[in-house]
């Protein structure tokens, strides 16, 4: 059964190039398994050309962290049009070992679990839907716990609000004295850019995105298993 890795796609080379890299990550962890990246726009291979070309059944599995357009229209439909025998699986989202792995990054970035004088923003991606903006907004809360931060709010780039200089007031405002940023990105790209660009105008050091890591090819994993699993009991 074939997993079927949909990604955003970009104009920037460096968002394809993480989605190779956890398709590589997840055959290392399953050598057996089949796994061919797709992306919905701007670049190749489109999800309806590996779609049409499949041999046999798949698990189309979102490389997405919000459940948001993408995932409920888009990609519903070009499965729909294809025609393949496939089944689509449930987005990342808010995975505990994806906000581990954010952690981790902050902790690269020399950031320290006890610092109280810290306000962290975790900033991604807005969406039209609602309900996604608050399942992303939850993040902050399982970042902050067992921190000794000043304070973790979200921000958006994109759709909706509060924006960076909105969030950043709102930590201040709880005692923060210093500020990062904690981008929930799987991958470096042109809203990130945007993103660096304007925590380098407010003075604000910025992490670095999830990236390739086995905690995103493992939880590529179980929702594909999960997707599997509950055919098996059907």
């Amino acid at each position: 059964m074939t997993l079927v890795l949909a990604a955003h796609g970009s104009v920037d080379p460096r968002s394809a190039a993480v989605t190779h890299a956890v398709a590589g990550r997840i055959r290392r962890l399953r050598p057996w398994l089949e796994v061919r990246p797709a992306f919905l726009e701007r670049t190749t291979p489109a999800l309806t050309e590996v779609l049409t070309g499949l041999q046999g059944g798949g698990v189309v599995v979102p490389l997405l962290l919000a459940d948001g357009y993408h995932a409920r229209v888009d990609i519903p439909a070009i499965i729909t049009r294809s025609g393949a025998p496939v089944q689509q699986a449930a987005v990342l989202g808010e995975d505990p070992a994806l906000v581990t792995l954010l952690r981790q990054r902050l902790a690269e970035a020399g950031v320290s679990p006890v610092d109280d004088e810290l306000g962290v923003i975790v900033v991604a991606v807005g969406s039209s839907n609602t309900a996604a903006n608050a399942r992303t907004a939850t993040v902050a809360a399982a970042l902050a716990r067992g921190t000794r931060w000043a304070g973790v709010t979200t921000a958006f780039a994109t759709g909706t609000q509060p924006d960076i200089a909105a969030a950043a007031a709102t930590l201040r405002a709880r005692g923060a004295t210093r500020l990062v940023l904690a981008p929930w990105f799987l991958a470096h790209g042109v809203i990130t850019d945007r993103v660096a660009a304007t925590a380098a105008a407010l003075d604000i050091p910025m992490a670095e995105p999830l990236g390739s890591h086995n905690l995103v090819a493992a939880a590529v994993l179980e929702r594909y298993d999960a997707v599997l699993t509950a055919a098996a009991a059907a």
